[in-house]
């Protein structure tokens, strides 16, 4: 079959590329449910163990993430796309099969770096055909769908355990990322014509490194992004065992996640509609001095039980709101100034900007969930102090 030669519609391409955003963020939150089955299964001596599933996943799209950018610019955007999601699907199947958890965590391994393909090459397939406040607004849309896609997830996971069991999630995984590459290898033209391609040479990949992190600008979005990367994974890691353990709400837990994630996609909408009025350092600074006094509060009034008991709940979910909201009104911003810049080694640059940010966000936000003790004080506590380092950060970004 001939490769498709139209240009997409806007509307069309956005879905489609939110589609192959939210590969990642469905693989993680869809496991969140089947992770005490899993560890009951798997590792009844140290149930813990099983969070190691969801980190799993992160290394492996970390180390895929440097990866992708690089081979996209040497062979084009979708051969880079379609074989990453082979190789997630064959991580899907290895997982489906495991008999021990450590098979388990190495199938999860592959099926990291096999997402990363979708997922940053899809970054610059965008770069590709658009810059600015234009990339801006249409990376807002697409963190948008992004966010309510992967709402469902801890659902959707609930309910395949309830009919097939936890290996059937990797099963659904399968037919998700069929859908979506399968989407884009019938209808997205590439991007890359061979006149720009960059030969996959270690000298070039080491110049491009060096001008991605000679660059102030793009050296504060990538800190920006990792802090704001952290709180996410810290609320991810720590939420669940909180609905659990300290609200008692585990059986609706993932319908309270689902309409948090729901909520807080309308932050993204916000942006595409203010980003082209206000502009993207606006946007950002705005966001962290609101989520960094946000957070203060939240944690104060935990620490010196300061809030009545009908009160406690609705603030955390509101809380939870504000965190996931954050990275609607700001990553897509994030991404088109760094990216802005890099046009001409696009993919190098979403491989570095990505693989950095993923990466030390987990390392940051990883002793915030072992730090968990039963209530929602260390979370808090970790989460305020990355918006507002993030936010000191953003008082040496350049002025537009």
């Amino acid at each position: 079959m001939n490769a498709p030669t139209q240009r997409l519609g806007q509307t069309e391409f956005i879905a489609m590329i939110a589609m192959m955003f939210a590969t990642i963020a469905f693989s993680i939150d869809a496991m969140l449910p089947a992770l005490p089955v899993i560890g009951q299964e798997l590792s009844p001596g140290n149930l813990n163990r099983a969070q190691l599933i969801i980190t799993s996943f992160v290394f492996g799209m970390g180390i895929g993430t440097l990866m992708s950018g690089p081979l996209s610019d040497a062979f084009g955007r979708r051969p880079v796309i379609i074989a990453g999601a082979g190789l997630y699907i064959v991580g899907a199947c290895l997982a489906w099969a495991a008999g021990s958890l450590e098979m388990v965590l190495a199938a999860r391994v592959l099926q990291g770096l096999g997402a990363a393909g979708p997922r940053v090459v899809s970054l610059a397939v965008v770069r590709d055909l658009y810059s600015g406040r234009d990339m801006a607004r249409i990376t807002s849309f697409v963190m948008m769908i992004f966010t309510l896609l992967p709402a469902l997830a801890p659902t959707v996971g609930a309910g395949v355990i309830l009919f097939t069991g936890w290996r059937g999630i990797f099963a659904v995984f399968v037919l998700f990322s069929v859908v979506s590459v399968g989407w884009f290898s019938l209808r997205q033209p590439e991007t890359l014509l061979p006149a720009r391609r960059r030969p996959l040479q270690a000298a070039l990949l080491i110049a491009a490194a060096k001008e991605v992190f000679s660059r102030r600008l793009v050296t504060i979005a990538i800190i920006v992004q990792t802090l704001i990367f952290a709180t996410l994974f810290m609320m991810i890691s720590s939420t669940q065992q909180i609905f659990d353990l300290y609200f008692g709400k585990s059986a609706t837990f993932p319908l309270w996640f689902g309409f948090i994630a729901i909520v807080a996609g309308t932050a993204s909408v916000a942006n595409a509609q203010l980003v082209g009025r206000l502009g993207m350092r606006f946007l950002i600074r705005n966001t962290l001095n609101m989520v960094a006094a946000g957070s203060a509060i939240m944690l104060i009034f935990l620490v010196f039980g300061l809030w009545p008991d009908w009160a406690e709940f609705p603030a955390y979910v509101v809380f939870s709101i504000a965190v996931f909201g954050t990275m609607g009104l700001t990553i897509g911003n994030l991404n088109a100034l760094a990216m802005e810049p890099l046009g001409h080694i696009a993919g190098m640059a979403a491989s570095v900007i990505g693989a950095v940010a993923t990466v030390l966000s987990v390392v940051i936000a990883a002793p915030v969930g072992l730090a968990f003790d039963g209530t929602p004080v260390p979370l808090a506590t970790g989460i305020f102090l990355a918006f507002a380092i993030a936010r000191l950060a953003m008082l040496w970004l350049p002025n537009d």
